[in-house]
């Protein structure tokens, strides 16, 4: 690495920090909120009461899933969807998704935050709702943008991923015009993602929520990442620590091999250590990189 590449890496790591420092229980205060229906979200059903913030910013009991939209000082042209994970129990916001779209929007990427339903909430169409949600917030950002990627951590990951896979997937009967649009993603960024719900990766709160214990193989297969890449899929940008004890490190592996088996072109970073959930990156160990590569690849793919 030359002094000028290590410079913008130390300057793009200290960004990241900053952000990921924040106060999460604050929420965000510079954003602007779109909701995804018009009205009843397709099946109805879901929980009452307003939505759930922890202190440290685990948002939950989304009745009204929206886009929170982070919008630069300087835009580029180009779109970013955020998804956090937590395995479809709640959502991060504090730890991932807040502080990614902050630090998305001051490099001048509009960033847009999904709050999504999840599937133990009550809803109709259960394990179809937070896909539902994904793939309606796709076509609100097309609507408005030219080139959208997508950013998911955990099972926002396997979310987002399976947005960006399954573009031909009608998850939800058309509610108005906007559903006759495609839901696609001109790149995605999966980061420590659950990707394969196959077993022996049959163990994590995401294969709970979605499939169930008692799952046959091919429920398992349907909702596998991997299982629907194609020579269409778009780039990926891959992260994940090999000490991860929340989603196998096998996860990243496995998805780069599906979308090497088609051509499609993979950049996988994977760090000795830094376990799960780590954000924008964990002081003290080698995730702090990850944000700096990302910003390369970005700029590379995101082509307005």
């Amino acid at each position: 690495m030359n002094r000028r590449d290590f410079l913008a890496c130390s300057a793009t790591t200290l960004l990241a920090l900053r952000f990921s420092m924040a106060n999460a229980a604050s929420g965000p205060s510079d954003s602007t909120r779109i909701p995804l229906w018009n009205g009843v979200p397709p099946g109805g059903g879901g929980p009452t009461g307003g939505e759930t913030l922890t202190a440290k910013g685990a948002l939950s009991n989304v009745a009204n899933p929206s886009l929170q939209v982070f919008k630069p000082e300087r835009p580029n042209g180009k779109a970013v969807l955020v998804a956090a994970g937590g395995g479809y129990k709640r959502m991060e916001m504090g730890g991932e998704a807040w502080p990614a779209a902050k630090w998305l929007a001051a490099l001048g990427y509009t960033a847009y935050v999904l709050s999504y339903r999840l599937p133990g909430e009550d809803w109709t169409d259960g394990n179809l709702v937070s896909l539902q949600d994904a793939q309606r917030a796709l076509r609100i950002i097309r609507s408005q943008e030219k080139h959208v990627s997508v950013l998911g951590f955990s099972a926002g990951g396997h979310l987002l991923g399976l947005a960006a896979t399954r573009t031909d997937f009608q998850s939800y009967p058309p509610q108005d015009p906007l559903d006759s649009t495609p839901a696609f993603a001109d790149a995605a960024a999966l980061i420590y993602p659950v990707i394969t719900l196959q077993s022996p990766y049959s163990k994590t709160s995401t294969h709970k929520l979605l499939v169930g214990p008692h799952a046959s193989p091919e429920e398992d297969a349907k909702w596998s990442v991997q299982n629907w890449v194609t020579a269409h899929t778009p780039a990926m940008f891959l992260v994940q620590a090999e000490d991860d004890p929340i989603s196998d490190p096998a996860n990243t592996l496995i998805m780069a091999a599906a979308c090497e088996q088609q051509h499609v072109p993979v950049d996988m970073h994977r760090y000795a250590n830094g376990g799960h959930g780590f954000g924008m990156g964990r002081p003290g160990t080698p995730t702090m990189a990850w944000p700096a590569a990302y910003e390369t690849w970005l700029n590379a793919h995101a082509s307005a």
